[in-house]
């Protein structure tokens, strides 16, 4: 084996593993996430530190009776089978609308937790990367 392909094979092996350890974090903080929307096991954050505006928009998504477990749904099916390393484009392409919009609420209504939602949009980006193959056939047009 030369120097260059075992270069070559060294940072297919890096990517790899980062990809696996990135699914995974990923995995297990929809999983939690989402089981906390049903369970309620982490304690909510005090509505007087947050943005009144952040706090609007919880309260409608809460009023409508549906939104809340929906979203907590799909965060944790999308979260285990990111987990278990199975149907994984199928489980980013329902978290990718989850995603955009932790993103923009972070951004534009709730500051205070922006730091998290980059990361959470990095990783989403950075597995779709590593799963563009299986992204192609959905993005031909028909």
């Amino acid at each position: 084996m030369t120097t260059a392909t075992a270069t070559q094979t060294r940072k297919f092996a890096l990517g790899r593993y980062a990809t696996v350890v990135t699914r995974v974090l990923t995995g297990l903080l929809f999983a939690t996430t989402g089981l906390n929307g049903f369970l309620m096991f982490m304690p909510a954050p005090d509505p007087s530190t947050l943005a009144p505006e952040g706090v609007a928009f919880s309260a409608a998504l809460y009023a409508t009776g549906y939104m809340l477990q929906l979203a907590s749904g799909v965060q944790l099916v999308s979260g285990v089978l990111l987990i278990i390393g199975r149907f994984v484009p199928l489980a980013l392409a329902m978290l990718a609308p989850m995603v955009v919009n932790i993103f923009l609420f972070h951004v534009f209504l709730e500051p205070s937790g922006t730091v998290m939602a980059v990361l959470v949009v990095a990783a989403e980006i950075g597995l779709a990367w590593a799963y563009r193959d299986k992204f192609r056939p959905m993005l031909k047009a028909a």
